[in-house]
C-alpha cells in the first residue's frame, strides 16, 4: 500500500487530529491492569484506539477483569495508559459500557436515573484519566442496545418511544465537555447469530428502528456501526445516508474493502478488532503490504500476558 492510499491519509475528527484512519476497535480481553499499559501503547500507532468496554459502576460486573472507570484507583491505572499512549503519538477513546440487569427485570425511573448519572460520571472520569473522548456502547446486547430493540423493550413510560435511555446519555455525558461517540449493531444476530438471541435477528422492524436512531444522533463526534458478518458493503451505505457525521466502519474487512469503504465515502475510517488482536503494528503492516498474523481465539480471556500484549 503506498502512503498516499486512503486509510493512511490523516483525518480530523472535530478539532482531534487522526494520523491514519486505521481505528482500533473495542476487544475485551480479561487482562489484570498492570498488562494493560503495554497493550495499549503497543497499539499507539493506530489513528485512533478505542479501548475495551469499561464500567461505568459496578452494577452489575458481567465476568471477571473487565475494568472500570468509577473508582479513584480506576482512574489512576487508565491515566497510566493514556500517558504512554499519547507519548507515542496515539490518540485514545474509552468505551463506556453497562451491561445489563440479569435477570432482565423492568428498571425503575429511579434506577435508570442513576445509570445515567453513572455515564456522566465515567465520562468525567475519562477526563481526569486523560482520554481523548468517550465511545457510548450501545451495541451488542447490552442496556442500551436493550432498550433500543422493539422485540425487548416493552416499556409502558417515555422509554418505550424512541432511543430515550441513549439520547439521556448522550445529552448528560455531552455536559462534561467530552468528544461522544456511538458504537451501534443493527445486524448484531447476522453477526453472531446463535439461537438463544432470536430477539437479535436484524429484519425490517429493527433496522427501521435503527435508522430512526440514527437520524437523532448529529451531535456526536463520531459514529460506530459495526455490520454483518458476511461483508456487506451495502449496509454501510444505508447509514451513511442518515448521518452526515465522521462514521467508523467495523467488522468483516480486509484491506482491500476498508481501501475502498474510506475511498468512496462511505465511511471517514475503518475499525479493526482481531487483526489489531494479533498484528500490534497493523498500520505499519498495511503500510508496507506485509502478511498478517492470525489471533489464536483459545487466548482471548484466559488472563495472562500470552497472547494478549
Amino acid at each position: 500500500m503506498s502512503q498516499g492510499s486512503a486509510l493512511l491519509r490523516p483525518v480530523t475528527l472535530g478539532d482531534l487530529k487522526l494520523p491514519n484512519r486505521v481505528v482500533m476497535a473495542p476487544t475485551t480481553r480479561c487482562r489484570p491492569p498492570e498488562l494493560r499499559v503495554l497493550y495499549y501503547a503497543r497499539r499507539a500507532s493506530a489513528g485512533l484506539i478505542v479501548t475495551e468496554g469499561t464500567l461505568v459502576s459496578d452494577q452489575p460486573v458481567p465476568f471477571p477483569q473487565v475494568p472500570g472507570l468509577f473508582t479513584p484507583e480506576q482512574v489512576a491505572g487508565w491515566r497510566r495508559v493514556t500517558d504512554l499512549v499519547h507519548t507515542l503519538g496515539g490518540r485514545i477513546m474509552v468505551q463506556l459500557w453497562h451491561a445489563g440487569l440479569t435477570p432482565p427485570d423492568a428498571m425503575t425511573p429511579s434506577e435508570i436515573a442513576t445509570a445515567v448519572a453513572d455515564y456522566r460520571s465515567a465520562a468525567a472520569n475519562a477526563l481526569r484519566a486523560g482520554f481523548d473522548g468517550v465511545e457510548i456502547a450501545a451495541n451488542g446486547t447490552y442496556l442500551i442496545a436493550q432498550s433500543l430493540n422493539p422485540r425487548l423493550n416493552h416499556r409502558t413510560d417515555a422509554y418505550r418511544v424512541g432511543p430515550r435511555l441513549l439520547l439521556d446519555v448522550i445529552d448528560t455525558v455531552l455536559t462534561t465537555g467530552c468528544r461522544v461517540g456511538v458504537r451501534l449493531s443493527p445486524y448484531w444476530c447476522a453477526t453472531d447469530s446463535t439461537p438463544a438471541c432470536p430477539d437479535y435477528i436484524p429484519d425490517g422492524e429493527t433496522l427501521s428502528r435503527y435508522d430512526d436512531v440514527v437520524r437523532e444522533l448529529d451531535s456526536l463526534s463520531y459514529l460506530h456501526l459495526r455490520g454483518p458478518a458476511a461483508f456487506e458493503l451495502d449496509a454501510f451505505a444505508r447509514y451513511r445516508k442518515l448521518f452526515d457525521g465522521f462514521l467508523v466502519a467495523n467488522n468483516g474487512f480486509a484491506l482491500d474493502s476498508a481501501e475502498a469503504a474510506v475511498e468512496s465515502g462511505i465511511a471517514d475510517a475503518v475499525s479493526f478488532a482481531r487483526h489489531f488482536i494479533a498484528n500490534p503494528d497493523l498500520v505499519t503492516r498495511f503500510a508496507l503490504d506485509q502478511e498478517l498474523s492470525v489471533a489464536d481465539r483459545a487466548f482471548n480471556y484466559v488472563g495472562g500476558p500470552v497472547g494478549y500484549v
